[in-house]
């Protein structure tokens, strides 16, 4: 909700770009792990391409939010995902996993108001 009123009051540009900044500077602290060359060229080759993708799909996001777009169904993937798993690869559904699911269906009811 938050990009939402955002985006109403600056570009989707920079919408997109002072997160990744903040997050930048506050990661050593939140999350004082492994240092990022400490993992394998096969683990960052594979991490690389979906922060990038998804670096393109929260820029496209905002910059419909910005042209008074609302939230869009498809936004609900990950939902997708976790009921898929639990079809196919017959995993439990935990209660961290739903409660994700209701908080995302409550956030495009009240992104699309």
């Amino acid at each position: 909700m938050l990009q939402k009123v955002c985006t109403n009051h600056i570009s989707a540009k920079w919408a997109f770009v002072w997160p990744t900044v903040g997050c930048l500077v506050l990661q050593p602290w939140l999350y004082p792990g492994k240092v990022l060359l400490a993992y394998s060229v096969r683990s960052l080759g594979g991490a690389f391409p979906g922060g990038v993708f998804n670096g393109f799909g929260a820029r496209a996001c905002l910059a419909a939010m910005k042209s008074g777009g609302k939230a869009s169904i498809a936004a609900l993937y990950q939902i997708v995902v976790v009921l898929l798993a639990s079809f196919v690869l017959h995993e439990t559904i935990t209660i961290q996993q739903t409660t994700g699911i209701l908080c995302s269906l409550n956030a495009v009811v009240l992104l699309s108001t």
